[in-house]
């Protein structure tokens, strides 16, 4: 630690470090093997580079993604307190009717029987405006749910792709420190699926 706060090593890290500093006279390269340990370890050194910066750009990515799902996830449950308050007011104004529509069957004189008609057009008029915007909000909170959806899809894939990149690194160390092949092949296999899932998530499948 230093004053200007952590440094945690990644696996990566590690990787090049260790291929840095070529492993020591312990891990020369044996009389069957000439030459293939210097040119392996950068080979894999220059591989983990790679794929720590993808790896970042692709958790960026997925960090973003979830945050406009929840923006986006916020904004239709504001779309939907909207809608459900023009419902209300909707409901209060057929209450409204209702009531000038007992007053005007009730009343004898032709005079007050239309101005209760009025009033009753009056509230049907402004019921049918009510019902409109109500309606919109519910369609625009339906579509923020929609669209919330996408993001937290396109964030998972994110996510995966990056679990998958970050598995072919701790490969690339592992192999870095046996020299086994065949785990070389792991990593490079484990770093395309990451990439192919990454490009899902730009391609929104």
């Amino acid at each position: 630690m230093s004053s200007g706060g952590f440094h945690v090593h990644g696996p990566h890290d590690h990787a090049i470090e260790h291929a840095t500093q070529g492993h020591g006279d312990d891990h020369a390269p044996s009389h069957g093997e000439p030459g293939h340990g210097g040119s392996s370890t950068n080979k894999i050194a220059m591989f983990t580079a790679i794929v720590a910066t993808v790896g970042a750009i692709f958790a960026y990515m997925g960090g973003a993604t979830q945050a406009n799902a929840g923006l986006m996830k916020n904004d239709a449950a504001i779309k939907k307190t909207e809608a459900s308050n023009q419902w209300n007011y909707f409901q209060s104004k057929s209450t409204k009717q209702s009531l000038a529509e007992l007053a005007r069957d009730l009343t004898p004189g032709e005079q007050e029987k239309a101005k209760y008609q009025a009033k009753i057009d009056r509230y049907e008029t402004e019921k049918n405006e009510i019902k409109k915007v109500a309606e919109g909000l519910e369609a625009d909170a339906r579509a923020f749910d929609h669209q919330s959806d996408a993001q937290m899809h396109q964030h998972h894939r994110w996510a995966q792709a990056t679990t998958a990149l970050q598995v072919a690194i701790a490969l690339a160390a592992i192999a870095l420190l046996t020299r086994k092949k065949w785990l070389e092949w792991g990593m490079y296999g484990v770093a395309t699926i990451g990439l192919g899932v990454g490009v899902l998530a730009m391609l929104h499948i």
